[in-house]
Protein backbone atom coordinates (compact mmCIF):
# COMPACT_ATOMS: atom_id res chain seq x y z
CA UNK A 1 0.00 0.00 0.00
CA UNK A 2 2.30 2.39 0.75
CA UNK A 3 4.23 2.12 -2.33
CA UNK A 4 1.52 2.03 -4.36
CA UNK A 5 0.21 5.43 -2.35
CA UNK A 6 3.72 6.56 -3.13
CA UNK A 7 3.87 6.18 -7.03
CA UNK A 8 0.20 7.64 -7.04
CA UNK A 9 1.65 10.70 -5.27
CA UNK A 10 4.49 10.68 -7.90
CA UNK A 11 2.45 10.29 -10.92
CA UNK A 12 0.25 13.65 -9.33
CA UNK A 13 3.76 15.28 -9.30
CA UNK A 14 4.11 14.36 -12.96
CA UNK A 15 0.97 15.84 -14.22
CA UNK A 16 1.41 19.29 -12.03
CA UNK A 17 4.64 19.53 -14.04
CA UNK A 18 3.37 19.23 -17.62
CA UNK A 19 1.20 22.10 -16.66
CA UNK A 20 1.65 24.67 -19.08
CA UNK A 21 1.72 27.34 -16.54
CA UNK A 22 4.90 25.67 -14.70
CA UNK A 23 6.53 26.01 -17.95
CA UNK A 24 5.60 29.75 -18.74
CA UNK A 25 6.16 30.89 -15.12
CA UNK A 26 9.70 29.01 -15.15
CA UNK A 27 12.21 31.54 -14.52
CA UNK A 28 9.84 33.36 -11.83
CA UNK A 29 9.94 33.10 -7.99
CA UNK A 30 7.69 30.95 -6.27
CA UNK A 31 5.55 30.83 -3.29
CA UNK A 32 8.49 29.75 -1.56
CA UNK A 33 11.29 32.26 -0.24
CA UNK A 34 14.23 32.24 -2.31
CA UNK A 35 12.45 29.96 -4.55
CA UNK A 36 12.72 29.90 -7.99
CA UNK A 37 9.81 28.15 -9.80
CA UNK A 38 12.46 26.28 -12.06
CA UNK A 39 14.15 25.42 -8.59
CA UNK A 40 10.82 24.40 -7.11
CA UNK A 41 10.01 22.14 -9.52
CA UNK A 42 13.04 20.64 -9.76
CA UNK A 43 13.31 19.88 -5.86
CA UNK A 44 9.53 17.85 -6.39
CA UNK A 45 11.08 16.28 -8.75
CA UNK A 46 13.65 15.16 -7.02
CA UNK A 47 11.41 13.57 -4.31
CA UNK A 48 11.00 11.45 -7.42
CA UNK A 49 14.40 10.70 -8.97
CA UNK A 50 16.28 10.29 -5.56
CA UNK A 51 14.16 7.03 -4.82
CA UNK A 52 15.50 5.89 -8.02
CA UNK A 53 18.72 6.28 -7.05
CA UNK A 54 18.61 5.21 -3.87
CA UNK A 55 17.31 1.80 -4.91
CA UNK A 56 20.52 1.76 -7.40
CA UNK A 57 22.44 1.74 -4.83
CA UNK A 58 24.13 -0.43 -2.62
CA UNK A 59 21.82 -1.40 0.37
CA UNK A 60 23.55 0.69 3.13
CA UNK A 61 25.74 -0.90 6.30
CA UNK A 62 24.87 2.27 8.45
CA UNK A 63 22.66 2.29 11.19
CA UNK A 64 18.63 2.14 10.05
CA UNK A 65 16.00 4.75 12.11
CA UNK A 66 12.97 5.11 12.75
CA UNK A 67 10.83 7.74 10.82
CA UNK A 68 10.82 10.07 13.59
CA UNK A 69 14.50 9.55 14.59
CA UNK A 70 14.94 10.70 10.98
CA UNK A 71 13.52 14.28 11.66
CA UNK A 72 15.72 14.29 14.77
CA UNK A 73 18.75 14.24 12.88
CA UNK A 74 17.87 16.22 9.35
CA UNK A 75 19.99 20.06 9.31
CA UNK A 76 16.81 21.41 8.23
CA UNK A 77 14.27 21.37 10.28
CA UNK A 78 14.50 24.89 12.26
CA UNK A 79 17.19 26.19 9.86
CA UNK A 80 17.10 29.93 8.47
CA UNK A 81 16.32 30.35 4.61
CA UNK A 82 19.83 31.71 4.08
CA UNK A 83 21.83 28.63 6.58
CA UNK A 84 24.08 26.13 3.90
CA UNK A 85 21.68 23.18 4.10
CA UNK A 86 18.83 25.01 2.52
CA UNK A 87 21.01 27.26 0.32
CA UNK A 88 22.35 23.43 -0.74
CA UNK A 89 18.74 22.39 -1.00
CA UNK A 90 17.28 25.29 -2.93
CA UNK A 91 21.14 24.92 -5.36
CA UNK A 92 19.77 21.29 -5.47
CA UNK A 93 16.47 21.81 -6.91
CA UNK A 94 17.97 24.27 -9.93
CA UNK A 95 20.47 21.84 -11.02
CA UNK A 96 17.90 19.21 -11.25
CA UNK A 97 15.77 21.58 -13.54
CA UNK A 98 18.96 22.87 -15.12
CA UNK A 99 17.43 21.66 -18.95
CA UNK A 100 14.12 23.09 -18.76
CA UNK A 101 10.79 22.61 -17.83
CA UNK A 102 10.32 20.15 -20.91
CA UNK A 103 13.00 18.13 -19.82
CA UNK A 104 12.79 17.40 -16.59
CA UNK A 105 8.98 17.19 -17.35
CA UNK A 106 10.18 14.23 -19.32
CA UNK A 107 12.80 12.56 -16.68
CA UNK A 108 10.20 12.35 -14.18
CA UNK A 109 7.80 10.06 -16.30
CA UNK A 110 10.72 8.08 -17.00
CA UNK A 111 11.32 7.75 -13.08
CA UNK A 112 7.54 7.13 -12.25
CA UNK A 113 7.81 4.74 -15.17
CA UNK A 114 10.89 2.39 -14.21
CA UNK A 115 9.63 3.08 -10.56
CA UNK A 116 6.47 1.62 -11.26
CA UNK A 117 8.74 -1.65 -12.20
CA UNK A 118 11.08 -1.78 -9.75
CA UNK A 119 8.75 -1.30 -6.43
CA UNK A 120 6.85 -3.95 -7.37
CA UNK A 121 9.80 -6.63 -7.13
CA UNK A 122 12.00 -4.61 -4.53
CA UNK A 123 12.52 -6.24 -1.10
CA UNK A 124 12.30 -4.50 1.61
CA UNK A 125 15.63 -3.54 2.88
CA UNK A 126 17.62 0.27 4.13
CA UNK A 127 18.19 2.82 1.68
CA UNK A 128 19.59 6.55 2.18
CA UNK A 129 19.96 10.09 0.73
CA UNK A 130 23.86 11.08 0.94
CA UNK A 131 22.92 14.59 1.99
CA UNK A 132 20.98 13.41 5.17
CA UNK A 133 24.09 11.94 7.08
CA UNK A 134 25.58 8.42 8.43
CA UNK A 135 21.96 6.64 8.91
CA UNK A 136 19.39 5.04 6.86
CA UNK A 137 15.65 4.52 6.23
CA UNK A 138 13.70 1.17 5.38
CA UNK A 139 11.99 1.60 2.28
CA UNK A 140 8.69 1.73 3.27
CA UNK A 141 9.29 4.74 5.99
CA UNK A 142 11.61 6.54 3.16
CA UNK A 143 8.55 6.34 0.92
CA UNK A 144 6.40 7.81 3.93
CA UNK A 145 9.24 10.89 3.73
CA UNK A 146 8.99 11.32 -0.15
CA UNK A 147 4.93 11.18 -0.12
CA UNK A 148 4.62 14.09 2.13
CA UNK A 149 7.51 16.15 0.23
CA UNK A 150 5.74 15.47 -2.84
CA UNK A 151 2.54 16.55 -1.06
CA UNK A 152 3.65 19.42 -0.07
CA UNK A 153 5.55 21.03 -2.40
CA UNK A 154 2.57 20.02 -5.38
CA UNK A 155 0.87 22.56 -3.29
CA UNK A 156 3.80 25.24 -2.72
CA UNK A 157 4.40 24.71 -6.80
CA UNK A 158 0.27 24.71 -7.89
CA UNK A 159 0.01 28.01 -5.42
CA UNK A 160 3.16 29.27 -7.69
CA UNK A 161 1.96 29.20 -10.44
CA UNK A 162 -1.84 30.08 -10.59
CA UNK A 163 -3.24 26.89 -10.65
CA UNK A 164 -5.45 24.07 -8.54
CA UNK A 165 -3.81 22.21 -6.06
CA UNK A 166 -3.72 18.45 -7.03
CA UNK A 167 -6.25 16.40 -5.22
CA UNK A 168 -4.45 13.26 -4.18
CA UNK A 169 -5.92 9.71 -3.46
CA UNK A 170 -7.10 9.38 0.70
CA UNK A 171 -4.24 6.99 1.34
CA UNK A 172 -1.32 9.42 0.42
CA UNK A 173 -3.27 12.32 2.43
CA UNK A 174 -3.64 10.08 5.25
CA UNK A 175 0.13 8.98 5.65
CA UNK A 176 1.02 12.48 5.16
CA UNK A 177 -1.38 14.02 7.53
CA UNK A 178 -0.10 11.82 10.13
CA UNK A 179 3.08 12.23 9.45
CA UNK A 180 3.30 15.89 9.82
CA UNK A 181 0.77 15.73 13.14
CA UNK A 182 3.78 13.32 14.66
CA UNK A 183 6.33 16.00 13.98
CA UNK A 184 3.91 18.76 15.37
CA UNK A 185 3.86 16.96 18.30
CA UNK A 186 7.35 16.79 18.79
CA UNK A 187 8.06 20.20 17.89
CA UNK A 188 4.95 21.84 19.99
CA UNK A 189 3.56 18.99 22.59
CA UNK A 190 0.42 16.98 22.17
CA UNK A 191 -1.53 19.12 24.51
CA UNK A 192 -0.93 22.07 21.97
CA UNK A 193 -1.20 20.29 18.88
CA UNK A 194 -4.81 18.88 20.46
CA UNK A 195 -5.73 22.14 21.02
CA UNK A 196 -4.72 23.54 17.20
CA UNK A 197 -7.16 20.81 16.01
CA UNK A 198 -9.95 21.11 18.42
CA UNK A 199 -9.99 24.00 20.50
CA UNK A 200 -8.49 26.96 18.30
CA UNK A 201 -9.51 29.46 21.04
CA UNK A 202 -6.87 27.89 23.47
CA UNK A 203 -4.28 27.09 20.34
CA UNK A 204 -0.82 28.37 21.21
CA UNK A 205 -0.90 30.09 18.10
CA UNK A 206 0.55 28.77 14.89
CA UNK A 207 1.06 25.31 15.04
CA UNK A 208 3.77 23.47 11.96
CA UNK A 209 5.20 20.61 11.72
CA UNK A 210 8.60 22.19 11.09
Amino acid sequence: MVRDDFLAAARSAATLLRAPEVAAAWAGPSALADFSVSGLAGHLAYQVLGVRQALADPVPEEETVTLIGHYARVEWIGSAPDDPVNVRIRDGGEQVAAAGADALAGALDAAVAELTRTLAVAPERAVRIPLWGPWSLSLSDFLRTRMMELAVHSDDLAVSVGVATPVLPDGVMETVIDLLARLAVRRHGGTEVLRALSRAERSPGSIAAF
